[in-house]
């Protein structure tokens, strides 16, 4: 089936990236095979993520089908766009039937995009991981390719105010080495394994990142651990329970 979605939605995102002039830098985009499935679980800090996650893949001239809450297809704008990029929702409610059309799409060779975190971390580390990219992974016998993204929560982050005119922003967008699950493995073992491997990327990203704050009252899109006023993840769990709105 021929797309008709997808490509005008990368060519549009690209002219906005263009037109921001946002300073995107991609590294490991090697480990996105150009054929066949894959699993590409990424970090959470933007309700942009699945844009910038997806633009990891275009080295290999892939298009990413991401899993996705459910409310986001019953928007009456962002639904038939989600749609008609093949994208999957995901109730929460009947979580079976959203792993089996993941499923299904990785073994007819599409690359699946998931954010185990399952929700945008306040705190900018990586949070608890659900197992489902691990499992997914080893029953369709494919790539587990792990993903951090630094710098999209300065565009549009929970609780803080969108800022999509932001100009000049650097984006690091970077991807691991691919995990190789099967079936005999444990999934909580390999989802350890990858949490691991995507706090690294992302600690890397972070104390490489080539902007700073420019003072106190900008500090909130910094990490507590490297000096940020950004929640601990302690703290970022706390307000979570209080108020856990969908991200």
């Amino acid at each position: 089936m021929p797309e008709l979605v997808y490509p005008p939605v990368v060519i549009a995102s690209k002219a906005l990236f263009r037109i921001l002039d946002l300073r995107l830098s991609v590294t490991g985009a090697e480990h996105v095979p150009r054929t066949g499935g894959a699993v590409l679980a990424s970090n959470h800090v933007s309700y942009l993520d699945f844009i910038f996650c997806g633009y990891g893949a275009q080295p290999a001239k892939r298009l990413v089908r991401f899993m996705a809450k459910k409310s986001i297809f019953d928007h009456r704008i962002a639904g038939p766009l989600m749609r008609g990029m093949s994208h999957i929702p995901v109730d929460r409610a009947a979580g079976a039937e959203s792993y089996d059309q993941a499923l299904a799409a990785l073994r007819s060779g599409e690359v699946v995009g998931v954010f185990p975190e399952a929700t945008i971390s306040r705190s900018f580390t990586v949070k608890g991981l659900k197992n489902g990219a691990a499992r997914l992974a080893a029953a369709a016998g494919v790539p587990l390719i792990p993903v951090s993204l630094w710098g999209t929560q300065r565009l549009w982050t929970k609780g803080r105010p969108r800022t999509l005119n932001r100009r000049h922003v650097p984006v690091s967008i970077d991807l691991g080495e691919p995990l190789h699950p099967t079936e005999n493995d444990s999934a909580e073992d390999v989802t350890a394994v990858l949490r691991e491997r995507m706090t690294a990327l992302l600690d890397a990203a972070q104390r490489s990142y080539p902007d700073q704050p420019a003072d106190s009252s900008d500090s909130w899109w910094q990490p507590a651990y490297l000096g940020g006023s950004a929640p601990t993840p302690e703290e970022a769990a706390e307000l979570d329970a209080r108020r856990p709105e969908g991200g």
